[in-house]
């Protein structure tokens, strides 16, 4: 049974795992993607994500709750700059993990953890696919046009045969 198995210790005493956790969290929100182990993304992923909830309201006192977790005061600075304007309406789900396969070495999963809002190749597919939606609505308006067309293409034409009938 898994019973108060929550947390993957990762194969670190507490401290060790609290302060690499803190280093990653920090190298993601400055690069806004690292790349790492499945299991410490997963765990990253945890341990970031409130911390980017907790920015979005810029008080003294979440400020000061989120340095105490990343002990890195330009990390800290940019989270409550950048980062929770990017993320200001986006309800939860800060974070993107993109398995990468597995390492030469130890055969370890490998994966991208990213901050969601500043993949702009993905931002690109999202708006191409809400475009793709509306499928009926265009079949419906393209028949009207070409009906419209056809029908004012023999107005345009008649007039032209009576002119030459005249002359």
């Amino acid at each position: 049974m898994r019973h108060n198995k929550k947390i993957n210790h990762l194969g670190r005493t507490n401290t060790h795992r609290q302060a690499m956790l803190s280093n990653m969290a920090c190298s993601l929100i400055k690069h806004k993607r690292i790349f790492t182990t499945t299991a410490k993304a997963k765990a990253l992923r945890k341990f970031v994500e409130p911390l980017i909830t907790k920015s979005k309201e810029d008080t003294t006192h979440s400020r000061r709750i989120v340095f105490s977790y990343l002990q890195d005061k330009y990390a800290v600075t940019e989270l409550f700059k950048s980062i929770s304007q990017q993320i200001a309406e986006r309800p939860g789900g800060y974070t993107r993990i993109i398995k990468t396969g597995n390492r030469l070495g130890d055969n370890a999963s490998m994966c991208f953890i990213e901050l969601v809002d500043y993949n702009e190749n993905m931002k690109k597919d999202a708006t191409a696919k809400k475009t793709t939606r509306t499928r009926r609505s265009r079949k419906k308006s393209s028949a009207a046009t070409t009906d419209a067309q056809v029908a004012e293409a023999p107005a345009t034409e008649a007039p032209v045969t009576e002119e030459k009938a005249a002359e």
